[in-house]
């Protein structure tokens, strides 16, 4: 994938306390995603091995029998198809900013529910509410655990992957671009102040390496995640400096390629009551 070489590292990190970013423009995002819709599946390497390790975490814990699944975020439909395959759903409703995703579905059987999670009704009686790569983009994540708390059955299932502080952690630290997000233990205990019970949680860190810098952020142009970028205009001094410093942190790491960290956080809730 243009310079990509996936290495799934699995490694126990540390917990840094940091804010959820207070100002997200969703329009922007909604526009950087459409955009990136036609490269996002061959560019989007980590997100696809998260949606795997998700789906694998979801058949360890949960039934087989998920009747009604609404999914956040469903972007190209990667743990869409994995679900459908995996768990007997009858009725599988996804979300997405974008209209657009309804290109990724041309056969499927699933109901659109297209708009701001954060703004939208959610459909209820649900087995399950799922998610992948999205809940970090959330203004306010408790009042979103606390709508899909409202729209599970009794003992309903809440699995997702989100991501940590190490997450691009190059890029922030290169040209202080990035979302803030929030550490696990935040996450499980805003879980449980909504009533749910942590089945399981986990985290990892995914390297993804490429041959030049500017295969990077062909990378994240590519996948939408320069949507947090909103007010950076790169310059041609900017990229220069950029490149250099990218150089010397891959020096300082004794790397052969340029690494850019993926930090998923995955976690099985359930509904207490």
């Amino acid at each position: 994938a243009d310079g990509a070489n996936p290495a799934r590292c699995v490694r126990s990190l540390g917990t840094m306390v940091v804010n959820q970013m207070s100002s997200l423009d969703k329009s922007v995002i909604q526009q950087r995603f459409a955009k990136a819709r036609e490269t996002y599946t061959l560019q989007a390497v980590a997100q696809q091995q998260i949606c795997e390790h998700l789906a694998q975490l979801m058949q360890q814990f949960c039934p087989e029998q998920l009747p009604r699944i609404f999914e956040i975020g469903c972007g190209s439909g990667t743990l869409t198809r994995l679900l459908q395959q995996q768990f007997a759903v009858q009725h599988y409703v996804v979300n997405d900013l974008y209209a657009e995703v309804m290109e990724f579905f041309p056969e499927q059987q699933v109901e659109f529910c297209i708009g701001d999670a954060e703004k939208l009704a959610f459909p209820n009686a649900l087995a399950a509410v799922v998610s992948s790569s999205a809940l970090q983009w959330m203004q306010d994540l408790s009042a979103v655990f606390a709508k899909i708390h409202a729209a599970l059955n009794a003992h309903g299932w809440l699995c997702f992957s989100t991501f940590g502080s190490q997450n691009l952690c190059q890029i922030k630290e290169l040209i202080g671009q990035g979302l803030d997000y929030l550490p696990l233990e935040q996450l499980q205990s805003l879980l449980e102040q909504q009533g749910f019970e942590v089945v399981h949680a986990e985290q990892e860190l995914i390297e993804l390496e490429f041959a030049q810098p500017r295969d990077v952020l062909k990378h994240l142009k590519a996948t939408g995640v320069t949507a947090t970028n909103r007010d950076f205009l790169w310059t041609k001094q900017r990229l220069q400096q950029f490149y250099a410093d990218y150089a010397a942190l891959k020096a300082v790491q004794s790397k052969q390629q340029y690494p850019l960290t993926y930090h998923p956080i995955y976690i099985i809730a359930r509904r207490l009551t």
